[in-house]
């Protein structure tokens, strides 16, 4: 968790989101999709030997997903992919930990085109630290946030 006022002294944790913008288009051919796999393997290959990338992954066309609308009065309605509604949809992401979001930004720069062919973007966004909300954010809350991430990591150590 990144510390405000201690310039580069702690990591901060960003989400990587490849946005693609044309989610709801035909897969690449397979030669195409080869040479990105190719491109983007060694670029994860870069990343994890800098020793910043925590996780990633890329994920299915919404067509395989399902949304969860929260309405008023605690209601839940669930929708059926492909969402064509939706103008972009998140490809893939990274959990990168770095000094600065500069640093993100010329990672990012140095990544292989995420969707060959067309344009698409890799938006950068910021975790929450917990001196991001203040007082709201008690020490018994810090103490239960902590007591989660253990559990988690034990979790996955099994």
């Amino acid at each position: 968790m990144a510390v405000r006022g201690h310039p580069r002294a702690i990591p901060e944790r960003f989400l990587h989101q490849i946005v693609d913008p044309g989610a709801l288009q035909p897969a690449p051919s397979p030669e195409v999709m080869k040479k990105m796999f190719a491109e983007m393997g060694a670029f994860n290959d870069k990343l994890v030997k800098a020793g910043i990338m925590k996780d990633g992954d890329g994920l299915k066309p919404s067509r395989f997903g399902k949304r969860v609308t929260f309405k008023a009065g605690g209601k839940r309605s669930v929708t059926d992919g492909p969402f064509a509604e939706t103008k972009e949809l998140v490809a893939g992401y990274w959990i990168w930990e770095v000094k600065s979001v500069d640093e993100a930004v010329e990672w990012v720069k140095q990544c292989p085109d995420p969707m060959p062919g067309e344009e698409s973007d890799i938006e950068i966004r910021p975790f929450y630290a917990a001196e991001d909300f203040g007082e709201a954010f008690s020490p018994e809350l810090q103490q239960k946030w902590d007591d989660q991430r253990a559990a988690i990591e034990r979790q996955q150590r099994q």
